[in-house]
């Protein structure tokens, strides 16, 4: 496969920014961060822009935080690209999003892999254009032997319909004979995830300031770090992540287990 170039713009190395990020001990970095890249309407409309041009403006923060997790060393990150539930938004509005997901694929192929980058998808076929289908496809195909940081861009994506299709494969394995009810685990479960390789999320972080997490990556988040940001997706840099990591590395995961240590 040709690995030309297929744009004009340069490739940018990995820190063309010159910001380093705070030095961490790796077990203090997280393997797998999901992110909600929230914000993009309301930074726009405080623009006197309409919702689309968010969306465009968007694309920077995603190439600069994917910069920015390879820097301080995350290997998984999941980015929230198109919801299951977007596609209730206006047709204009789907229908960019819908091309925009394709061309930003396009676009930032070449970059991704010269940064050593694996791109994955995780979400449904159904009702999702073929298009894009296509770039996502040549997407991982191109990237599939980089050893970096993989990105899985999540499109059209749900975490209840990633757990409904999971519940439909294992109830095809039973009635197949492959396996037996009686010893179906969170493993047999996980198994049939989109992506099964793909280690539970560490940290959740969503920009914009809300606080919830809109369906998405439900069953890999369960015991996820959580971070909400005031900052509008827009305005989101790879700090912004940095901050959010560091917020991390302060907590205390104890995964259900708890310390008794009293007050003195």
């Amino acid at each position: 496969m040709s690995r030309e170039p297929r744009h004009a713009e340069p490739l940018r190395p990995i820190d063309w920014t010159g910001e380093q990020p705070p030095e961490l001990r790796r077990e203090l970095v997280p393997q797998h961060v999901a992110i909600v890249m929230d914000g993009n309407g309301r930074w726009a409309n405080r623009q006197g822009l309409t919702r689309v041009e968010g969306h465009r403006a968007g694309e920077a923060s995603l190439l600069d935080v994917v910069a920015g997790a390879v820097q301080i060393g995350v290997q998984h990150l999941s980015v929230y690209a198109f919801s299951t539930e977007n596609w209730s938004r206006s047709p204009d509005e789907v229908r960019f999003l819908m091309g925009f997901n394709r061309e930003v694929l396009r676009r930032r192929r070449d970059q991704l892999d010269a940064w050593n980058v694996r791109i994955r998808w995780a979400g449904r076929r159904p009702r999702l254009w073929r298009s894009v289908i296509s770039e996502l496809e040549e997407a991982q195909a191109r990237t599939a032997g980089n050893t970096g940081l993989t990105l899985t861009m999540c499109v059209n994506y749900g975490g209840r319909i990633e757990l409904v299709d999971a519940v439909r494969a294992l109830a095809a394995d039973v009635t197949a004979g492959r396996i037996d009810p009686a010893r179906i685990t969170e493993r047999s479960i996980a198994k049939h995830l989109y992506e099964p390789d793909q280690p539970d999320v560490d940290l959740f972080v969503r920009s914009s300031g809300e606080q919830r997490t809109s369906n998405f990556m439900l069953w890999q988040s369960a015991y996820a770090e959580m971070v909400f940001l005031n900052t509008l997706w827009p305005d989101f840099r790879r700090r912004h992540l940095w901050d959010a990591i560091e917020d991390y590395a302060r907590r205390d995961r104890r995964f259900g287990g708890a310390v008794d240590a009293p007050s003195a």
